[in-house]
């Protein structure tokens, strides 16, 4: 039986984590510069932007991407 961690970054990830985490490392104002919606640059919110991630799927990718962006450069 192989132990290895998944290949998927995301793989058990929730979006709530992934948003944080992000914020954390970049703040929302370095945030909304790699990834421009308003939910970032106006009055920004975990949930405010949740509730917009959730039920945009194309800005949900993009925070996704980052974040697998940012993951593996941060292994290295």
């Amino acid at each position: 039986m192989n132990n290895q961690q998944p290949s998927d970054i995301l793989h058990g990830m929730t979006l709530k984590t992934i948003l944080t985490q992000l914020v954390e490392e970049f703040g929302w104002e370095e945030l909304a510069k790699h990834i421009d919606i308003r939910c970032f640059s106006y009055d920004p919110s975990v949930t405010s932007s949740l509730a917009f991630l959730r039920r945009t799927p194309w800005a949900r990718e993009k925070v996704e991407q980052l974040y697998v962006r940012w993951k593996r450069c941060d292994s290295r």
